[in-house]
């Protein structure tokens, strides 16, 4: 019977969790780390889930693994891991992988202050503040965000016939925004809001093919954003992302503010400097910004920044012990 061993700096973004591994990565092959991802998800996804699902981690959990990149512009590559799967991109992510790796001196950049990233939806740009050994704030120039798809007709048992807009910003996102059949996320409990995200999610899976123009192995629905009214001071609007099979991102969720950024920019509602303070279901706030204009595939696109924060909670040894049952992990509901 095997034992695999992870050594893991636990922490959180604005209130959702990053468990980042220090050791324990898997060797992955791959000329770039979107290869890498294709890699992992073929032979060591049994490590995503034993690290995110329980009894190791809970529905909420994210993380990531630290590899060196294949780009000669990044300073290190990110593999993205959480209980909805091995991600393109991930924001809260990002800003608190940036975090740990600096405080706890695991990455030397090039430019005192300036994090590259290779991901496997691209380059992403981490500019941070830092006060001794503390990283204060972390604000990330992010993926090219476009909006994919405007007025998408969808029906649920609880609502009904909704209209939402597909929008990706390192993810691809349905937001959901007031209208006859929906008003506010405040309306819902947060089980309500779980259980009528899942059927959304398999709606749109079912019936429209969602699929990067020029990365066709990003593709599929794995989150949806309910939005509302705001409540916390100086936030402009609020946002409720579910993902995995019973998650709300707890932190007002990076790739699913650019997305809204960019469904924004399309919709003609915001441009270039623009400023969007998102807010999360417990009121925590991520700084969006339109920082560029750019196309993706002949699509009208931006490039988003966010801008948060992250906090070290513990350090943790991980045990995946063949002897265990649930070595793997499992998910309730």
């Amino acid at each position: 019977m095997a034992v695999t061993e992870f050594e893991c700096i636990d922490g959180h973004t604005c209130g959702n969790p990053v468990r980042l591994v220090t050791r324990g990565a898997p060797a992955l092959e791959g000329s770039t780390q979107a290869e890498r991802r294709l890699d992992f998800l073929a032979r060591y996804d049994w490590m995503r889930t034993g690290l995110m699902y329980e009894p190791r981690g809970h529905a909420q959990m994210s993380g990531a693994f630290l590899y060196p990149p294949t780009r000669d512009d990044c300073d290190v590559a990110v593999l993205y891991i959480e209980t909805s799967g091995c991600l393109p991109m991930c924001g809260h992510g990002t800003i608190g992988v940036v975090t740990m790796a600096i405080e706890h001196d695991l990455v030397r950049p090039n430019t005192p202050g300036v994090l590259n990233l290779e991901t496997p939806a691209g380059k992403v740009v981490a500019t941070y503040t830092q006060v001794g050994r503390k990283v204060r704030t972390v604000k990330l120039t992010n993926v090219p965000s476009f909006l994919f798809m405007r007025d998408v007709e969808v029906e649920i048992a609880a609502l009904g016939k909704l209209t939402v807009d597909i929008a990706y910003g390192g993810n691809f996102y349905p937001i959901v925004e007031a209208q006859q059949n929906y008003r506010d996320m405040a309306d819902y409990t947060p089980a309500q809001l779980v259980a009528m995200g899942n059927e959304m999610r398999d709606y749109i899976n079912a019936h429209y093919e969602i699929v990067h123009p020029l990365d066709a192995n990003i593709r599929g629905v794995r989150h949806v954003q309910w939005t509302g009214a705001p409540k916390s001071p100086g936030s402009h609007a609020a946002n409720a992302v579910l993902y995995g099979a019973a998650a709300l991102d707890r932190s007002p969720c990076g790739t699913g503010t650019s997305a809204r950024l960019a469904q924004r920019y399309g919709r003609g509602l915001m441009k270039k400097g623009d400023v969007l303070v998102h807010e999360s279901i417990i009121g925590s706030q991520f700084t969006g910004t339109i920082e560029a204009e750019t196309e993706v595939a002949g699509l009208p696109a931006i490039v988003p920044g966010i801008q948060g924060w992250a906090i070290t909670t513990g350090y943790n040894r991980i045990l995946l012990d063949d002897a265990d049952p649930y070595v793997h992990g499992f998910v309730v509901g």
